[in-house]
């Protein structure tokens, strides 16, 4: 079973070097093989962030050993300076921040 999320967050207009950055070291590690993470696109449109992932399970597991990782942690330590809440004040963690898909539609591969 495949799963996706897609986070939104701010980010700083000039991070997006560092944050890929930071994201191509990680993705080089174990972590993302770890928590099943097959695809990984980042985007911005002005100050905002989306931050695309596909697994090959379930997110919501693949999230809960996420959070229990030091280099998961450290991961998220290191993006703080650019990426923010889009909503400081309702933000309580990462599932705060992802989006809810509402619509699908995939043709045919032809």
């Amino acid at each position: 079973m495949t799963d996706r999320i897609l986070i939104v967050a701010r980010m700083r207009p000039d991070s997006a070097d560092a944050v890929a950055g930071l994201f191509g070291a990680s993705d080089e590690t174990e972590l993302p093989r770890v928590l099943g993470v097959t695809r990984r696109n980042l985007f911005r449109y002005q100050d905002l962030y989306f931050h695309y992932a596909e697994f090959a399970g379930p997110a919501s597991e693949a999230m809960a050993v996420a959070r229990e990782r030091g280099d998961f942690r450290r991961l998220s330590d290191e993006l703080s300076p650019h990426i923010a809440p889009f909503d400081p004040a309702t933000w309580r963690g990462p599932a705060d921040a992802m989006a809810r898909g509402f619509y699908e539609w995939t043709g045919d591969a032809r």
